[in-house]
């Protein structure tokens, strides 16, 4: 398989957990899940049988919550729907790198690590992104910009099929908006990506079209449509 092959990204959880990510994975027969306080997404295969979705149920336990992200794959009928979202998938084409970005070394963009996840977590609390947990931030490598010594903007690396790494949790506080964080996260982090030899990609909601606006700006092209669903088991 040739770096940027776009065949995973059909199933990027999936392959996350069985590849990079195989050290924060809970696995059984075919199912997958994250550890706890990293990330709800889960993965059957795409040809699921019955006993996929019994081991699923297993590793998730009796009303476990199972975000399936963008799989096709249709649980029984006695798991119950928590939610549906329509979105997009963006990709960054193979030549192309980030338009209208800062440099990866830009002065006011800082590495988070633990120590930060306090304010990280109150920052998603006030934005709302997406999900993201404690150890949400052991998935890559997340950056920010402070002002005034406090967090207003991050952003940062979440699933990691092979050859390619997704952008995720893009956020800026209210009060720091329209001052350009958000582009110049992202623009650092596609930087990163790309000195690697790995391409970024993205997942963004249907009705958020000020961030798919942002992100054409930085090269990105929308990819396939996608349908979010998380699930609750018996």
């Amino acid at each position: 398989m040739t770096s940027g092959d776009t065949a995973v990204l059909d199933d990027p959880v999936g392959r996350s957990l069985r590849g990079h990510h195989a050290a924060l994975a809970r696995r059984l027969g075919r199912a997958a899940t994250y550890l706890p306080d990293v990330a709800t997404f889960s993965a059957v295969p795409t040809d699921p049988a019955p006993e996929d979705w019994a081991d699923l149920a297993r590793l998730l336990g009796p009303g476990g919550f199972a975000d399936l992200f963008s799989s096709a794959a249709t649980p029984p009928p006695d798991w119950e729907q928590v939610f549906v979202l329509e979105g997009r998938q963006m990709i960054l084409p193979a030549g192309r790198g980030p338009g209208r970005a800062p440099a990866a070394h830009d002065a006011d963009v800082v590495e988070l690590g633990p120590a930060d996840v306090p304010e990280m977590l109150d920052l998603v609390g006030r934005t709302r992104p997406g999900p993201f947990w404690p150890r949400t931030h052991e998935l890559g490598t997340y950056l920010g910009v402070r002002a005034d010594g406090r967090l207003v903007a991050m952003a940062g690396e979440r699933l990691r099929p092979p050859g390619w790494t997704e952008i995720s949790a893009v956020c800026t506080a209210p009060e720091a908006r329209g001052r350009g964080h958000g582009i110049r996260l992202v623009g650092a982090l596609v930087a990163r990506v790309l000195a690697r030899n790995e391409r970024p990609f993205l997942h963004v909601a249907e009705t958020n079209t000020a961030a798919i606006a942002l992100y054409e700006r930085l090269g990105f092209d929308s990819r396939k449509q996608v349908t979010f669903r998380g699930f609750r088991t018996p």
